[in-house]
Formats: structure tokens, sequence, C-alpha cells
């Protein structure tokens, strides 16, 4: 009776319980469903094509004005364009909103309330017609 063949370094390992698994012998790094496999295939197939396009772009020997990474592209859109998506609202983005929003708006109440209750003083002590800087009579 012939025994299989000696196990692999892979199989005779037995975790020590000071030190933690490595990751090549993790089972979920190697040993993957074909599910998980098929899909990081079509990933890696996915890079390689993007990867190809932008190389054969840039090793162009008359090149357009503009070299366009796709991957570029999709990060500025999911920055500038695409922002409610992955917008998480907060007290500090609330905040900052209301600042922003109604700040500005405040601020320019303030100034013509206080303008107007300095020329309605200026008025009342008949003062008003000496403060004008565009006053061509009298």
């Amino acid at each position: 009776m012939a025994a299989g063949p000696p196990p692999t370094a892979a199989e005779a390992y037995r975790p020590n319980r000071f030190v933690s698994l490595p990751a090549e012998l993790d089972p979920e790094t190697y040993d993957s469903s074909p599910e998980k496999r098929r899909a990081e295939a079509e990933r890696l197939a996915i890079r390689a094509r993007l990867k190809r396009q932008y190389q054969l772009q840039l090793n162009n020997p008359n090149p357009p004005a503009v070299i366009e990474d796709p991957a570029l592209l999709r990060w500025a859109y999911a920055r500038t364009q695409n922002v409610y998506p992955t917008f998480r609202p907060t007290p500090k983005t609330s905040f900052l909103g209301a600042l922003f929003a109604i700040g500005p708006i405040l601020f320019w109440i303030a100034v013509f309330k206080t303008d107007r209750d300095r020329k309605e003083k200026l008025i009342q002590e008949e003062n008003f017609w000496i403060k004008l800087p565009y006053q061509t009579w009298k």
C-alpha cells in the first residue's frame, strides 16, 4: 500500500497560537471559488485593456492634443459631478452649508440696514444734504 505524495508545505503548515497565519497560506487568499476567480479575471482583463489603450495613446507617434486617462476621468467625475451619492450629511456639513448659504444674505441685510438707519438719522437731523458726495446744488 503506497501512500500518496508527501504533503506540501502549505498543507503541512499548522498555525501557531503566537503567530498569525501568513497571507500566502490563508485559504481566503489562495482557495477562492470559481465565481470569485472569474470576477477577478474580468477585472484584470478590464484593467489590462484600459492600460493598453492608455499606453497606445501615450506612445502614438502622432499623439492627440489631449491624452484621456479613463481612470482619471472617472475620478474627476466622481469628485465634481457625482457628489450626492458619496455625500454624507453631518453636523459639520450642515453648519457649513447654512453658513455659506445664509451668511452672505445676513451680512448684506446688516450692511443695508445700518446704512439706511444712518441715512434716516441724518434726515431727522436735517444734515442729510450736507453729507451727499454727488450734490451739485445748494
